[in-house]
């Protein structure tokens, strides 16, 4: 992005696994201004994932404190005496067979953004997503796949007018059965 926009400053990360959108602010004081929105809330992100199983019920807010597993950083595990507030929550898009396996494709929307917090946060719930090597989501038959986890939507201020800006990506599935 650089190298066609040299003044592009990063202003969130992503998993390196996970795909899909990022924003980016033209210059230090657009780059400011969108770090606010995030560390204000004012953004609104949703993901969409692949989880393994049959995920019930459609709607649940997932409410899971997280901290730093120290021995096996960089991974994350839940803490209710010392972690930190972790809210996510989740909508069931689809339930499906895929390859053989119950999967439900569901969005999720991190209302805090811990490290981990999406993929952590299925995984404790019982349903980890799709392709995850670290949070167990890796299946025999799926070898082939990545982490099933896309940005597939972003809003926040626009930083100069203020006026709300969103970007939106064609989701990830669902996916036929015989895909």
């Amino acid at each position: 992005v650089q190298s066609r926009w040299p003044d592009a400053l990063v202003v969130h990360r992503l998993d390196m696994a996970t795909q899909g959108l990022m924003v980016l602010g033209r210059g230090l004081d657009a780059q400011r201004a969108l770090s606010r929105a995030f560390e204000q809330r004012a953004s609104r992100k949703r993901y969409r994932a692949c989880l393994l199983g049959h995920v019930r019920p459609d709607h649940c807010t997932m409410d899971a404190p997280m901290i730093v597993d120290w021995p096996r950083r960089p991974l994350q595990k839940i803490c209710h005496e010392t972690g930190k507030a972790a809210l996510t929550e989740l909508t069931v898009v689809s339930r499906e067979r895929w390859r053989g396996v119950e999967v439900t494709w569901v969005d999720l929307h991190p209302v805090t953004g811990r490290s981990h917090q999406l993929r952590l946060h299925c995984a404790h719930w019982g349903h980890p997503i799709l392709g995850d090597e670290w949070y167990g989501g890796r299946h025999p038959g799926f070898d082939d796949l990545t982490l099933q986890l896309q940005a597939a939507a972003l809003g926040l201020p626009h930083p100069v007018s203020g006026s709300w800006t969103q970007w939106e990506l064609p989701a990830l599935g669902p996916l036929s059965a015989s895909a």
